[in-house]
Order: structure tokens, then C-alpha cells, then sequence
């Protein structure tokens, strides 16, 4: 401390002053009067000291007792930014999210969708596990939401193709205190539900945007092919292609096919080809426009007949490329898988929330001018 310093300073001086003032005296001092110098120099030393040592204390800004407490919590208040700051970042490590949709990884779109996961989980640093029945099957998907709610996770993102069948699992997360995210298919229902957010398109918009373009080429009887009946989402966009083409005074006739069967879905194409006689076919997704192409060349319809799909793979890409196709309605799945785990982790570290009840991906639309470049940034998984 400054103070002990001070005293040993002056104690130093005043010695050095005493031993010379003191040279030129006898020799022989007798002992008592030796201790009588003594006792008189301290106390003189110890007056000089402590007039100095007041001195110096007065000089001292000595703090209010106001200013001290806002001292304390300034330095409480930053310790324990810094503290909670460690904690969130270190928290991140922990979480975990678990992601259930109605498509399997191995499906060309929805394996970009878990690209887009795989990537998010990374780039976050949480963990995350993808889920989906083996095949498009409403009871399974709703025991995994069941079994996923059960191990009590951060976070659960689900698609709602079916929220009839699903609504019930899904309403058991959000009490159990799960934030649950939609993405995909579940636009019309996820703020009944009481999801915090859903990130894709809305699928009867996107139809009808596609409609109008079917129209503007001059399509005037077409084909609707759904390879998933029962999928809400796939219905509304086959509704609002009907009611865009119904508005250009044009016709549309709906044809299920099998998601999982491409040679039988060729044949139910081949015969409503035949039974229609259309000059334009609308897919709702590659699964979709792959036996309808096929159907096309079979024929030899290329060209003759317009074919546009929802949503991108590399035969779609090559086909519009290459002018087999009109267009594709992108709905940039990548994102829909990307986005979710994005704002779960920011949700778990940091309670931020999106203001918006959609978070739209889309309608976006690739055409023979965009293709290419859309091939190249498909070779990476990405679109």
C-alpha cells in the first residue's frame, strides 16, 4: 500500500536528520538519558507521521457509500454478462434437435432437405437427428414425433402433409415445452397449431403461379399428377394450378399415381394421356415428373405436349436445360432443412424468435435460362 511506503520514508528521513544532528555531541552519553532522546525523537517522528499520513489521506477521493454499491454492481453486472455469454456458447455443444419429415433421405428432394440439415447441425454445433417412415405413411410418422417428444429434446422441426393425423402429436410436443418448427408442408396449419414458425412455400400460391405460367404458354387442357394423395400440401398446389388454369378458361383434369411405383405411375400417365388428349402436364415433384417424362418419349409427345414440375432433380434440370420441359417450381428445399436448425439453436441459447408466421423458400421459378447454372449448384447437394 502507498501509505506504509510513505511511513517508512519519512521514519528513514528523520533517522538520517537525527544521526547527523547528533554527530558533533559527546561520546559518553549516560544510558538514561540515551533512552530519554530515544522516547522524545519517536514521538516527534510518530507526530510528524501522522500529520503527513492525514495529509495524505485527506488527498484520497474516498468513495460515497452510493458510489461504492454502483461499483459493485457494474463489476456483478459484467461478470455476469461474461459469465452468461460462456454459459450460452458452451450450452450450444448440448443441444439436441431431432427432425421429422413425411420424405426419406433417399428421395432426390428430400435428401437435399437433410443436406441442409446435416450442414445447419455443423455449422451450429448441435446435434441433430433425422427421422421418416419408410415410406409415406401417416401412422408411422406420427409415432416417431410420439417416440422423438418422449427423449424430451430441444427442439423438434416436422413437416404437416396430414395435420388431421399428426396434429395430435405435434400439439403433445409444443406442451411437453418442445419449440417446434414446421418446414415444407404445413403452411396453413402451423399457426393453429401453435408452431413458433414455418419455413417453406405456400403451396396453393406456388400452384397457382405455376398455372398462370402453364396459361401464359398456351396450354389450354392439362394434366395434374399428385404421386401423393392424402398430402395436403400436394392437394393445394394441384387446387390453385386448377384455379389459375380454370381463370385462362382452360381445363385440368387430377391423376394419381404412386410415389413408390415409377413403372405404374408410367402407365396411369401413359392412359390419361390418352383419355384427355392435354397439351400440358403439371408434376408436383421429381418422383412425379420422371414417369411422366418417360411417358412423353415413350409417345413421342416431346415438345407437343408442355411439361412442368414443382420442385428440382438432376433429370429435371437436364430436361428443362435441354428444352424437354418448360419449367420447375424451386421451392429451395436446401434452406427448409438449413433454416429450422438455425433458429432452434437460437431459440435454446438465446430466446430469439421470427415475427413472421411463414418464413418463405419460395415460389421461385428455374427455366432453360437458369438451368445450367442451377446443374452446377446441384452437383453439391445443394439445389
Amino acid at each position: 500500500m502507498r501509505f506504509t511506503r510513505v511511513i517508512w520514508l519519512v521514519l528513514g528521513a528523520m533517522l538520517l536528520a537525527l544521526v547527523s544532528a547528533c554527530g558533533g555531541a559527546p561520546q559518553v552519553v549516560e544510558k538514561v538519558e540515551t533512552v530519554e532522546v530515544e522516547k522524545v525523537v519517536t514521538v516527534e517522528v510518530v507526530k510528524e507521521v501522522e500529520k503527513i499520513v492525514t495529509v495524505e489521506v485527506e488527498a484520497e477521493a474516498v468513495p460515497t457509500e452510493e458510489e461504492a454499491m454502483e461499483a459493485t454492481e457494474e463489476a456483478m453486472t459484467e461478470t455476469s454478462q461474461e459469465t452468461g455469454a460462456a454459459a450460452a456458447q458452451k450450452d450450444r455443444g448440448d443441444i439436441r434437435i431431432v427432425v421429422v419429415s413425411h420424405g426419406q433421405a433417399s428421395d432426390p428432394f428430400w435428401s437435399v432437405v437433410k443436406n441442409g440439415v446435416d450442414q445447419a447441425a455443423a455449422d451450429m454445433g448441435v446435434t441433430v437427428e433425422y427421422q421418416a417412415p419408410q415410406t409415406f405413411d401417416m401412422v408411422a410418422m406420427s409415432q416417431l414425433i410420439d417416440a422423438a417428444v418422449a427423449s424430451s429434446p430441444d427442439g423438434l422441426v416436422v413437416s404437416i402433409p396430414d395435420a388431421d393425423a399428426l396434429g395430435d402429436s405435434i400439439t403433445a410436443a409444443i406442451d411437453a415445452g418442445i419449440p417446434v418448427i414446421s418446414m415444407n408442408s404445413g403452411s396453413d396449419v402451423a399457426q393453429e397449431l401453435g408452431i413458433l414458425v414455418h419455413v417453406g412455400q405456400t403451396e396453393y400460391e406456388a400452384g397457382f403461379g405455376g398455372g398462370e405460367r402453364m396459361a401464359a404458354a398456351g396450354v389450354t387442357s392439362a394434366l395434374c399428377i399428385n404421386q401423393e394423395v392424402g398430402n395436403v400440401a400436394l392437394d393445394l398446389r394441384c387446387q390453385g394450378f386448377t384455379d389459375a388454369m380454370t381463370e385462362a378458361g382452360a381445363t385440368v383434369e387430377i391423376i394419381a399415381v404412386d410415389l413408390a411405383d415409377p413403372i405404374d405411375s408410367q402407365q396411369r400417365i401413359d392412359a390419361a394421356i390418352t383419355a384427355n388428349s392435354p397439351d400440358g402436364i403439371l408434376t408436383l415433384g421429381p418422383t412425379g415428373a420422371a414417369p411422366a417424362l418417360a411417358a412423353l418419349e415413350d409417345a413421342g409427345l416431346i415438345g407437343q405436349i408442355q411439361l412442368a414440375t414443382f420442385d428440382l432433380s438432376p433429370e429435371v434440370l437436364e430436361a428443362i436445360r435441354d428444352g424437354n420441359m418448360l419449367f420447375a417450381i424451386d421451392q429451395q428445399q436446401y434452406i427448409q432443412g438449413y433454416l429450422p436448425i438455425v433458429l432452434l439453436t437460437l431459440y435454446n441459447a438465446n430466446l430469439n424468435t421470427i415475427a413472421n408466421d411463414v418464413l418463405m423458400t419460395g415460389p421461385g421459378f428455374v427455366t432453360q435460362d437458369t438451368a445450367a447454372q442451377v446443374i452446377d449448384l446441384s452437383a453439391a447437394g445443394t439445389r
